[in-house]
């Protein structure tokens, strides 16, 4: 009898362990849209999974819904108690970079759904505001599904998700470039950088671009957003004046964008991603808080399903 009851148990944890696998990817997505950070992302995971495995399963009808909703309310707490933090932050806050698989530079929704440029719009949002947009616009999900996530009644999600939506589309960049343009403005910018050739940076940029850099007090970094191409020159010459090292770069892929790693006698100085619209670099995120630059080493998946 003993023996049958510790079958069924090992059979539920089983059963349990094999669904949460295979959302696994899902939560993770959407943990890291709410908090920009994968180590915190995945300590929501791990709450998640022990609320999971407590769960009567037989008597859940939609596991997805489910487990998204446990990760959405343990994301939300999490979010709450970050965003005291980074009220004291020094200079901009900047999401984690993270290398990614080419499925998600494939895939126009998601790459854009975890871009930086989109996620650090985000951060101007209030924690709940940020999990309604989040949860309805890039995983389109009903607004029930979402008021029982976030603790509102569907009306109130409703509003949330109007207000949320249209304070994003105000800031949030929505050209779109083809890949060969992309790929031709990333090398004219990598090449002007490593040649230090600053009218071929000055051509390579937008009129209004915006350089936004992430040192976190440990790095040096701008203490806000600078805009315009003579500016952003002047920040970038003089970073590369004042390191004697030999700097390189190498192309990648963060967040689903094109992005540049940089070294300085070939030690990692940081990551910086590239926004690209009309063939010219008109936005830059420059993360070189070392603390954030742990994952750049090792891809990870995302998925909106």
């Amino acid at each position: 009898m003993s023996e049958d009851r510790d079958e069924r148990a090992d059979d539920a944890v089983d059963s349990a362990t094999e669904v949460f696998l295979a959302h696994r990817n899902l939560l993770f997505t959407v943990a890291y849209e709410m908090l920009g950070s994968a180590a915190d992302a995945e300590d929501v995971l791990q709450e998640t999974w022990l609320r999971w495995a407590e769960a009567d399963i037989g008597q859940i009808r939609d596991e997805r819904a489910y487990l998204v909703r446990i990760t959405t309310r343990q994301s939300l707490n999490r979010l709450r108690t970050l965003r005291r933090r980074r009220e004291a932050y020094v200079g901009p806050w900047l999401p984690e970079p993270l290398l990614t698989t080419p499925d998600v530079a494939e895939d126009v929704e998601l790459a854009e759904s975890v871009s930086m440029a989109l996620m650090f719009v985000l951060e101007t949002l209030t924690p709940t505001e940020r999990a309604v947009f989040v949860l309805r616009e890039a995983f389109d999900l009903g607004y029930d599904e979402i008021a029982d996530a976030v603790g509102k009644t569907p009306a109130a999600v409703r509003q949330i998700a109007h207000r949320a939506r249209r304070h994003v589309e105000q800031r949030r960049p929505r050209a779109r470039v083809s890949p060969d343009q992309t790929r031709s403005a990333l090398l004219a910018f990598q090449y002007a950088l490593e040649t230090r050739d600053l009218s071929k940076l000055v051509h390579v940029l937008a009129p209004d671009v915006v350089v936004v850099s992430d040192g976190g007090g440990v790095k040096q970094a701008a203490l806000r957003p600078l805009v315009g191409a003579d500016k952003v020159v002047r920040f970038l010459s003089g970073g590369l004046a004042r390191n004697g090292a030999e700097l390189t770069t190498a192309p990648t892929v963060v967040n689903g964008s094109p992005a540049l790693i940089f070294r300085l006698d070939g030690e990692l100085d940081g990551v910086m991603a590239v926004r690209i619209e009309d063939g010219r670099v008109s936005g830059l995120y420059y993360v070189r808080n070392p603390h954030k630059l742990t994952r750049v080493g090792l891809e990870t998946a995302l998925t909106l399903r």
